[in-house]
């Protein structure tokens, strides 16, 4: 996606959510001071008005990946071959941490490509709400931030003690409402107090939920074991996000039976919350803890909330993952290809799979991860439970589910569900027509294209020639009422004579037949005039009387 001219924008662009993607397309110019700027020009989402122009500057790494960053150039580098080639290389190093999935929804890269937006510490803010909250509930205290322990830029954690349980430490997170919040304040408070009410054996138990007109505040119970994507990294849960997932040294796959067993849990706790008319749409590994193995889910609270969903940038691509089951079959798929591979799959679709512990694996990510699943649709949660990986798998649980929900509230769900899935399916929509424009943009700017173009217009033009002369033949046959031939070398033949005029009406039945030549009639005659030559003529008597007689 290019973006040309150097009119900057100053104007501050209105934040969407977390998860729109930012585009960085690098622009260069010599000044008058004999250097070169660089400089980036960045667009939020598919929308032009979005775009705002920066300053480069080398962004902080410490995800531990090497960025194909370019190198500097001491002598020289005002060469016009050297400056374009830099350029070129600038440009790749935007491309790779725009199109990084954990890069580009980091806070470090947000800050590095939308200043604007970004500028503000969030840790400070959520912490002043925090000491607000406890203004009122003195139980709590607060023992330390937990920095950017997770992948959302208004997300913060709190490692926090209730007062009363001094040695238990609880994680307590405060975050922004996010766009897809379709509940009313009142459904949304009622909705987070049931939670602490949820009873299930695969559901990560809150301790106290509550919202306020702009933010939310949840505590949990701290796991010092962490989350299946710690499990799998083989890191400490307590350390930076980034840093953490980003460049694992040390990454694992599961074993069969885990696999199966951890599978097994989940979609077992995905179909509890569908039964229940209670929207998820938020699986993926750091949503997953382990304890004594058995899978929790976390953060059941998102949807309610209008947080966007990790996978939000691919789930955009497809329209066919529209609802919230086929968003929660789409990021199952994601977590079976990390609980087997030991890491999440590079791009997706994926048609091609490396070894697995087991054919039936393969199987379920085919039908969740390949195009013609991608394409045409997915297997539902009851489905997947149904396939040879985890129908015959055993649960041994005797904890009774409980999770009540008044009819009202119910309904209110349903409504906020629907309304969800609707802006998903609007977004889809955009972002697939704007697909479809660059791509015939693309296509019409090819060197290929511009060819056959080239050779189209000269086809029409002697097409057009053509049929100009076609014209004129037939202006002509309709003045003279006979029609035109052009011999073998495309001349016009002169006219042929006018014929004689007709006999006298009384001379009519006089007038002798024409003389057959060499017994062929008309067309010895035809034949006779065309070899004409007046050299062959005698010379004619005359004899003349004009002269009067005496």
């Amino acid at each position: 996606m290019a973006f040309l001219g150097k009119t900057s924008c100053s104007a501050k662009v209105p934040l969407l959510d977390d998860t729109v993607p930012l585009t960085a397309v690098i622009e260069a110019s010599q000044n008058l001071h004999s250097h070169t700027e660089y400089i980036i020009r960045v667009q939020r989402g598919v929308s032009s008005e979005n775009t705002w122009q920066c300053m480069l500057t080398i962004w902080t790494n410490i995800s531990g990946i090497n960025l194909p960053l370019p190198p500097k150039k001491l002598i020289g580098n005002m060469d016009r071959e050297f400056i374009a080639e830099r350029q070129k290389g600038l440009q790749a190093y935007l491309n790779f941490i725009t199109l990084h999935h954990l890069l580009s929804s980091s806070e470090l890269v947000k800050k590095f490509l939308d200043t604007n937006n970004y500028s503000a510490n969030y840790t400070e803010i959520a912490l002043q709400q925090v000491s607000m909250f406890f203004r009122s509930d003195p139980k709590w205290e607060v023992i330390e931030p937990l920095k950017d322990m997770g992948w959302r830029i208004h997300k913060r954690y709190f490692l926090v003690k209730n007062k009363e349980q001094p040695k238990e430490r609880q994680v307590l997170s405060w975050v922004d409402l996010g766009p897809d919040k379709f509940l009313s304040d009142k459904d949304l408070q009622s909705a987070m107090k049931l939670l602490p009410t949820i009873t299930n054996p695969y559901i990560s138990p809150v301790t106290f939920a509550t919202t306020s007109e702009s933010s939310a505040l949840v505590i949990r119970v701290f796991s010092e074991k962490g989350t299946l994507r710690d499990h799998i990294c083989k890191v400490k849960p307590k350390e930076p996000f980034l840093k953490k997932y980003c460049n694992p040294k040390k990454i694992q796959g599961l074993e069969l039976q885990q696999i199966r067993t951890y599978g097994r849990q989940i979609l077992e706790v995905l179909k509890f919350l569908h039964d229940k008319g209670f929207p998820y749409g938020h699986l993926h590994a750091s949503n997953v803890l382990v304890e004594d193995e058995t899978c929790k889910l976390l953060d059941v609270e998102n949807s309610l909330l209008g947080l966007p969903s990790f996978y939000r940038q691919y789930i955009t691509q497809f329209r066919k993952i529209n609802t919230l089951e086929s968003m929660d079959v789409y990021s199952f798929g994601h977590l079976l290809y990390e609980m087997t591979y030991g890491r999440p799959p590079d791009a997706v679709p994926v048609d091609h799979y490396p070894p697995a512990p087991s054919s039936s694996i393969v199987s379920v990510l085919q039908s969740i991860l390949s195009t013609e699943a991608c394409k045409t649709g997915m297997p539902t949660v009851s489905q997947l439970l149904q396939t040879p990986l985890f129908s015959d798998m055993l649960l041994f649980n005797s904890e009774k589910l409980q999770f009540k929900i008044p009819a009202k509230l119910k309904d209110a769900l349903k409504m906020a569900k629907e309304c969800l899935e609707r802006r998903l399916q609007e977004e889809q929509k955009v972002i697939h027509q704007h697909r479809r424009l660059t791509r015939a943009q693309s296509h019409h700017g090819s060197e290929e294209e511009k060819k056959r173009r080239k050779i189209l217009a000269r086809k029409k033009s002697r097409q057009s020639a053509y049929e100009n002369e076609e014209d004129l033949s037939a202006k002509y046959n309709n003045n003279s009422g006979t029609s035109l031939s052009f011999n073998s070398k495309g001349i016009l033949p002169a006219p042929a004579p006018p014929p004689p005029p007709p006999a006298p009406a009384g001379e009519m039945d006089r007038t002798p037949p024409l003389p057959a030549t060499n017994g062929v009639g008309r067309g010895a005659l035809l034949s006779s005039i065309q070899t004409f030559s007046k050299g062959k003529l005698r010379k004619a008597e005359t004899n003349d009387r004009s002269n009067p007689k005496i």
